[in-house]
């Protein structure tokens, strides 16, 4: 199989390589930003990952429990350069 697999979320995103891996992340809108279903912590290899949008930080704004490693794995897209972990 390729990489990204370009089902949900943008192209790579983490929700993107869960769901192509058979891990399920919960997703309300379907991976298109438009809710903070989809928050996880990315706890470890954080710098390599997209800088988050206004869309996103608007989004995480009404997410629980939201810190500094807070993403939407839906917008989440990391460079493949570090291992990641995701809580």
């Amino acid at each position: 199989k390729q990489i990204p697999y370009g089902r949900i979320g943008l192209e790579g995103s983490i929700l993107d390589l869960a769901e192509g891996a058979g891990l399920e992340i919960d997703h309300a809108c379907g991976g298109v930003c438009a809710c903070a279903t989809c928050h996880v912590k990315v706890t470890q290899g954080g710098s390599s990952c997209s800088k988050s949008t206004e869309d996103e930080e608007d989004q995480l704004d009404s997410a629980r429990d939201v810190d500094t490693d807070s993403r939407l794995s839906c917008q989440c897209v990391p460079d493949g350069t570090q291992d990641l972990r995701i809580v």
